[in-house]
């Protein structure tokens, strides 16, 4: 992706402590493919060709039909651990991964075992083949929704791989942002020390929002175990839930694992209740119990925790917790990404206090076909009622407007599904109040989707607006088959994809990641209002759309770059602000609306204070 973009002015910091994407035009329908697209790829890669099966490790003998898949986005081996893959670019890979993918034809049992689980994802997990350390809300009523088998798809047989899914180029703007520092958190680090150089960052920050309680106070929480509260300019430890879990916490394996989200109850001044989500490995694979059910030879469980604080309004927390949720996974990547509750709910409104989870798939979703067994929590975004008791374990409740409630076989639990590795999501506060969720692809697309109850994003049948053939050896992606329409499937209404230069290995990982970000609904920067802002987690590059074109069943809208200056005007990257050429970019919101930009590479925070016009 090249062309213009909006300029980010840089001021000194004030309360401080311490390959190119491609989008399709606006005016190209994603299900054109002849016009969309290029020209399919001649051949496919050798199986021994560099950055492919030999470059990434090989499936177990005597698997007929398996392929070799790196599904690289986050992850990278551990080095120390026999059998495990080496990313060729270990600092700047976003995920590097051996897949073992069945044949197009073959059955995909919901329980396989996979030989090499595969790992991948920005922020997600890391390989080892090696066993563990121990022995939207807007509409909340339910669609008429099916839940049969899509028919099987239905393409000419002369349609090969694309080379370019997507073709059009970025829209120039003509804005600037000033952007100003905030703070330096706190450097840490997960233990025992890792060997992946991705997890040894200054620290792992994550995310930044407001205590919905009319204090101002924002809070941070950090991979590595911390919650952060940001006091007069200054971080101070709220929570050290690393600590509170103990000998099982796990986040030296795997970049998404550890402390990895927390949500604020909406009435949290009164009820002192907030909830995280960790994951453990150790004793506890062996001794914990998933509450719904888990994917073959778990590698990790995500716990979603409530914690109620004595007094809300202290800065350090006091008080107690409760277990709500497990879920197991195969592998330590894509397990449960996102906690949150819907801010445009009001009190009495049927979604108030409902908590919604984004859940990956385990890193084994195309072998395992997971994201579309209703009957599983994987690859799914899930909405339930921490208060209630109806669940599965009796310690939570499920909503009765939840799209599958009753279905036999499913489970009510479920919003949404079809995804990978929905790594963010967020409501417009706007007109509207949209539900906006970022999914990491594998290895060609990256896709911002709008979420209503009962939509399926079809992976791993597809990825973005463009159809995935399993066993599959160029680890392309295909036009959409004749028959699409009897899918059912929801497309993305922003797209773009890895767009590697000439050459570059099919199946070796781009470094290109989705970070999902939030419609600007502030004030401080004006020509900013109604933009979908959002990144690219590994190199920090930024991205705009409007969200008025960002519509479902119509072309994917607009991208529009996002480019930083400094106070002398020249243009930087958020490479140069961030100290590193990995970037580990996330975004953050306060109550007002207002945009924060965070990085890994040097825990600092940036807020986005005005707009100037570009030269």
């Amino acid at each position: 992706m090249v062309g213009g973009g909006w300029l980010l002015a840089l001021v000194p910091g004030v309360g401080c402590s311490g390959g190119d994407h491609q989008r399709p035009d606006a005016a190209t329908s994603v299900m054109d493919a002849a016009t969309m697209n290029a020209p399919p790829i001649a051949d496919s890669a050798p199986a021994d060709a560099p950055g492919v099966a030999s470059d990434a490790g090989t499936p177990e003998a005597g698997s007929p039909g398996d392929t070799v898949r790196d599904v690289a986005k986050d992850a990278v081996p551990d080095t120390t651990a026999p059998g495990d893959v080496v990313a060729p670019d270990v600092a700047n890979a976003a995920e590097v991964a051996v897949e073992v993918a069945p044949p197009p034809d073959a059955a995909v049992s919901p329980d396989v075992d996979i030989p090499d689980a595969p790992v991948d994802v920005a922020d997600a997990g890391s390989v080892d083949t090696a066993a563990p350390d121990a022995p939207v809300a807007m509409d909340t009523q339910a669609p008429d929704v099916s839940v049969d088998v899509a028919p099987a798809d239905v393409a000419p047989s002369d349609v090969g791989p694309l080379a370019d899914p997507i073709l059009a180029q970025p829209l120039a703007a003509t804005i600037g942002l000033v952007l100003e520092e905030v703070v330096t958190m706190p450097q840490s680090h997960p233990s025992p020390n890792p060997t992946d150089p991705r997890l040894q960052r200054s620290s792992r920050i994550n995310y930044l929002g407001e205590v919905p309680d009319g204090s101002g106070r924002l809070f941070v929480p950090d991979l590595n175990g911390r919650l952060y509260l940001l006091v007069g300019g200054t971080a101070r430890v709220y929570l050290d839930v690393g600590a509170q879990v103990g000998a099982d916490f796990w986040d030296h394996r795997g970049l998404g694992t550890g402390f990895g989200f927390v949500a604020f109850h909406p009435d949290f001044r009164s009820n002192g209740r907030f909830y995280t989500v960790h994951t453990e490995a150790r004793d506890a694979l062996g001794t914990k119990t998933p509450d719904l059910p888990s994917q073959a030879n778990p590698a990790h469980q995500g716990v979603l925790t409530e914690w109620t604080a004595a007094d809300p309004g202290a800065d350090a927390f006091t008080g107690t917790r409760r277990e709500v949720l497990r879920l197991g996974f195969s592998s330590y990547l894509h397990g449960i990404q996102e906690v949150g509750f819907n801010p445009n709910a009001q009190p009495g409104d049927a979604d108030r206090g409902l908590l919604y989870l984004a859940v990956g798939d385990g890193g084994v979703g195309i072998a395992t076909g997971d994201p579309q067994d209703l009957g599983k929590p994987h690859g799914k975004v899930l909405r339930i009622d921490p208060t209630g008791n109806n669940g599965a374990n009796g310690r939570y409740g499920i909503p009765n407007t939840n799209p599958f409630v009753g279905r036999p076989g499913v489970l009510g639990e479920i919003y949404a599904y079809g995804l990978r590795d929905p790594h963010r999501f967020g409501w417009d506060t706007g007109p509207g109040g949209r539900l906006l969720l970022a999914n990491i692809g594998e290895h060609n697309v990256e896709s911002i989707y709008e979420v209503r109850p009962g939509d399926n994003f079809g992976w791993p049948e597809r990825e973005g607006p463009f159809q995935v053939r399993r066993g599959d050896s160029t680890c392309s992606v295909f036009p959409l088959p004749a028959n699409d329409a009897a899918s059912g499937f929801t497309y993305p209404v922003v797209a773009y994809d890895h767009d590697p230069s000439p050459g570059f290995p099919r199946c070796l990982d781009t470094g290109d990641a989705i970070m999902g970000g939030f419609v600007y609904r502030g004030t401080r920067a004006p020509a900013l209002v109604g933009e979908y802002v959002f990144g690219d987690i590994v190199n920090g590059r930024l991205f705009h759309a409007h969200a008025s074109e960002m519509r479902r069943n119509e072309p994917p809208a607009a991208i529009h770059a996002l480019a930083v200056v400094d106070q002398q005007g020249r243009t930087v990257t958020m490479q140069t602000l961030a100290g590193d050429s990995r970037v580990d970019l996330r975004f953050g919101r306060d109550a007002a609306g207002e945009l924060y930009l965070l990085s890994k590479a040097n825990s600092k925070i940036w807020r986005v204070t005005s707009t100037v016009p570009l030269p």
